[in-house]
């Protein structure tokens, strides 16, 4: 039987098993947990095609991003996929800045993922990253960042599974909710 796993363009099709794991408290993004959570409740309720087409923005175009704090950053390119095994399995998301491999400071790293927890255990994380590496390869970057906190054990194993190489420790900014962290390279 083929493997059903694979990264999906966020469409109508998976909103309700994407809503779903929202409703059960899962959140795409590990700095505003709950926040992101009822956020992307509430955008989709308002309008769920713009929702979904906002997750798709390859040019930067949308509105700003609001940190945990507050506080507003300009959007950078990039986009989210979904994992999909026949269920919704998780996100990743990839953003870069065009022409450069460098990010700006507030921006951590080119990737974040998460796996919902009833799905965790299977390597899903590390085959969405892998699966992103030739679009990032493709876009002219030499190599891509991600970070890790150093008590994410299964995080960094995905990390270092892909390629990634650790480079530094570095202080997260308020906005990331502050802490020391880990940052990786993995060369494209």
């Amino acid at each position: 039987m083929p493997d059903p796993f694979r990264l999906v363009t966020p469409a109508p099709v998976y909103l309700p098993a994407y809503r779903a794991a929202l409703e059960e408290g899962w959140s795409p993004n590990t700095v505003l947990g709950a926040i992101a959570t009822h956020r992307e409740l509430d955008q989709i309720d308002r309008n769920p095609m713009a929702f979904l087409i906002s997750l798709d923005d390859p040019k930067g175009k949308g509105p700003p991003i609001v940190m945990k704090d507050g506080t507003t950053r300009p959007r950078l390119p990039g986009y989210r996929r979904w994992m999909w095994d026949g269920a919704f399995c998780g996100s990743i998301g990839f953003r870069w800045q065009e022409g450069t491999a460098a990010l700006p400071d507030h921006v951590p790293g080119h990737v974040g993922f998460g796996v919902v927890p009833w799905k965790r255990g299977h390597g899903y994380a590390a085959r969405a990253l892998a699966a992103l590496l030739p679009d990032a390869r493709g876009r002219g970057l030499p190599w891509i960042e991600i970070t890790a906190d150093e008590d994410n054990v299964a995080s960094r194993r995905t990390i270092e599974r892909c390629g990634g190489v650790l480079i530094g420790r570095f202080e997260k900014d308020a906005a990331h909710g502050g802490g020391e962290s880990l940052r990786y390279r993995i060369t494209l």
